[in-house]
């Protein structure tokens, strides 16, 4: 396999966390969270200054995720993710998991409705025409589990085990194409379970934690092919550069045990949110039902006391 458009990698001293954290910018990646951030910025100003809040709590995990994407695309983290399997697997497992959770912890999309102005008079502007696409029968399939729970698993097995990871790693344009790839994939499986943001399914919370288990076997047994195979599985990783002093078979038992790690973790804080979201949920339903009884005079219980009553009077 051709690594020539790598080739400064090649002389790549050992692996430690103190090197893989040096700037190593990736233009691409750099220049759309940049974009990003300044996006969400601008959303977020527009809404102070007409005197709307906006949760910092939001901000904060909106920031954060956008961050977890230049920490692990522009430093060199990124480059020794090119010739070491363990340093790709926290690439992509990061990049899959962790930073799709926290963007839409941020809810974008919500405060792109609540910040881009209506346009009016029968045009279409941004605001409407980010409305037609939430509604569209195009974002209904994407997010559908019947189409994100295959395609979540998909990822894992159709990728690696199969010539096509190779093929992408072969060149910079084909590992930024697989690395976007996979920070879509965990948006769009994410996206309905988070519940966040509007979108085209709104399950039930016992549905989406239905949802976010589906995978998760099939992710921990990934993970542990990896961990107990007794050869190299991935064409890319089995020379890695002398001067990393590593063993490929280990370091592809050491990739595995952090695939099965992050088929863990990042699922039990959805969790936890998704419990916190259901109990805001049902406090926010206890106070409309509090605020319709103030309103009138708790006519509802009057009505049911009355027709106990009348029970009573028949039973006499």
């Amino acid at each position: 396999m051709d690594h020539s458009g790598h080739g400064m990698m090649m002389d790549l001293p050992p692996f430690t966390l103190a090197r893989s954290l040096e700037w190593s910018t990736d233009p691409f990646f750099l220049v759309a969270c940049l974009l990003g951030l300044a996006l969400y910025g601008w959303g977020v100003a527009r809404l102070v200054r007409r005197g709307d809040r906006w949760p910092v709590g939001r901000t904060a995990a909106y920031v954060l995720g956008v961050l977890s994407i230049v920490l692990t695309m522009c430093t060199k983290l990124n480059d020794y993710g090119m010739v070491m399997f363990s340093v790709h697997m926290v690439q992509h497992m990061i990049i899959s998991m962790v930073s799709p959770i926290l963007i839409l912890l941020g809810a974008p999309i919500t405060l792109a409705l609540r910040a881009l102005p209506p346009t009016g008079r029968g045009r279409k502007g941004p605001r409407e025409l980010l409305l037609m696409l939430l509604h569209s029968r195009y974002m209904r399939i994407v997010t559908h589990p019947v189409f994100t729970i295959p395609l979540f698993i998909a990822s894992l097995y159709g990728l690696y085990f199969t010539p096509l990871f190779d093929f992408l790693m072969g060149s910079r344009a084909g590992h930024i194409a697989m690395m976007v790839h996979f920070l879509a994939v965990g948006l769009v499986f994410f996206w309905p379970i988070m519940g966040v943001d509007p979108g085209p399914h709104r399950p039930g919370y016992l549905m989406r934690m239905l949802e976010l288990f589906a995978g998760m076997p099939f992710h921990a047994f990934f993970g542990i092919a990896l961990m107990m195979a007794s050869t190299t599985m991935v064409e890319t990783f089995q020379n890695p550069p002398a001067s990393l002093g590593i063993d490929p078979l280990s370091d592809q038992n050491a990739a595995g045990g952090i695939a099965w790690a992050f088929s863990e973790i990042p699922s039990v804080l959805v969790l936890v949110a998704l419990l916190f979201q259901w109990y805001a949920s049902d406090q926010r339903q206890a106070r409309r039902t509090d605020r319709a009884a103030d309103r009138d005079g708790d006519k509802e219980l009057e009505a049911y006391n009355a027709y106990l009553a009348s029970l009573h009077a028949r039973g006499n």
